[in-house]
């Protein structure tokens, strides 16, 4: 395979925040608008259910994800955009994989050994409590969900690389055993990529409460922004930008001519009131026409659904083929 195929997840297990939008939805956008590129983007809901048992909660993130990206600027006749439930075919593959894939392999997967960890330090007799099979081998289904489409590149955060290096053995363990199928995949990690800080100084994350959702109402939005934590500095005294929480996250919307602006604003001693309310202006007025589309799209669930059916038909015409090839491959075939 001599062109790129990029290939992206997104879990369905929470509603969409401004640190998402940056790190993610932004960047994946305007990678999959370049030319050269074949883009896959799904919703990972098999992944979800792995650590959301809240059912509801999963259907709702899943039209609230789906909603954001397509309201963000996401052409679905441009790229492959899918559900990762409607294609049956990346389950089977799944479990072929399983039959491949080491236990030794999965026994190092991060997420696996901290759960481990966790029940050790608390004492607990049983390392493995709470550990359900999909948490332990859920790295067995990401790599189908890479392999099936024969990604290139894969856009990861730095703890995600092990995911694409093992679906490397895993596709190199079956090419070896079976036949010569599988692309080797690469993770792709963006230096340049912002990572935002939450309200509270820590990393912006729902695991803290500390997020400023994407697509609030301006007033909600703005109270939201009102709440990041400051210094007790007063106005008129200089500050320094490279230490507030809320200048990093305005260099995330904002050009090189508005940041040095910024920046002399703060050497003048800005208040902390008027760099939230400054701050807050620049997210609405990126913000304010995706915000109306999502409230279009979220008003009209069909419409997203017959999106994403469509997006399963494309994606299936490669998996379906693909996957008698691998049939075939580890003997699964008619017998006249």
């Amino acid at each position: 395979m001599s062109h790129t195929r990029v290939l992206t997840g997104i879990t369905t297990t929470g509603i969409p925040h401004l640190g998402n939008y940056v790190g993610a939805v932004r960047p994946a956008i305007a990678a999959s608008q370049a030319s050269g590129e074949e883009s896959f983007l799904f919703l990972a809901d098999y992944h979800g259910i792995i650590k959301c048992h809240d059912p509801e909660q999963i259907h709702r993130s899943t039209l609230a994800v789906a909603a954001t990206w397509l309201a963000c600027g996401l052409d679905p006749e441009r790229i492959t955009f899918y559900r990762q439930s409607d294609i049956p075919e990346i389950p089977e593959l799944t479990w072929i994989f399983n039959c491949v894939c080491a236990k030794g392999l999965m026994n190092r997967a991060h997420a696996y050994k901290a759960a481990v960890d966790a029940n050790v330090a608390e004492g607990n007799n049983d390392p493995d409590h709470g550990v359900s099979m999909g948490l332990f081998s859920y790295p067995v289904l990401m790599a189908a969900d890479i392999l099936m489409f024969n990604a290139t590149h894969i856009p990861v955060g730095r703890d995600q690389i092990q995911h694409v290096e093992m679906a490397r053995d895993i596709a190199g363990r079956f090419n070896h055993r079976y036949r010569e199928l599988f692309v080797l995949p690469e993770a792709v990690v963006d230096e340049d990529v912002a990572l935002l800080t939450g309200l509270d100084g820590r990393k912006m994350s729902k695991s803290y409460g500390n997020t400023i959702a994407l697509f609030e109402e301006e007033k909600a939005l703005r109270k939201q922004i009102m709440k990041i934590v400051t210094n007790s500095q007063e106005p008129g005294e200089p500050k320094n930008p490279d230490e507030s929480t809320i200048f990093e996250i305005y260099r995330a919307f904002a050009g090189e001519a508005e940041q040095a602006e910024m920046r002399a604003r703060y050497a003048a001693g800005i208040g902390w009131g008027e760099a939230k309310q400054a701050l807050f202006e620049r997210i609405n007025a990126e913000l304010s026409e995706p915000r109306e589309r999502f409230r279009e799209l979220t008003a009209n669930p069909a419409r997203i659904e017959d999106i994403l059916q469509a997006g399963a038909a494309k994606a299936r015409k490669h998996a379906r083929p693909f996957l008698d090839e691998i049939r075939d491959a580890v003997g699964i075939r008619r017998l006249g």
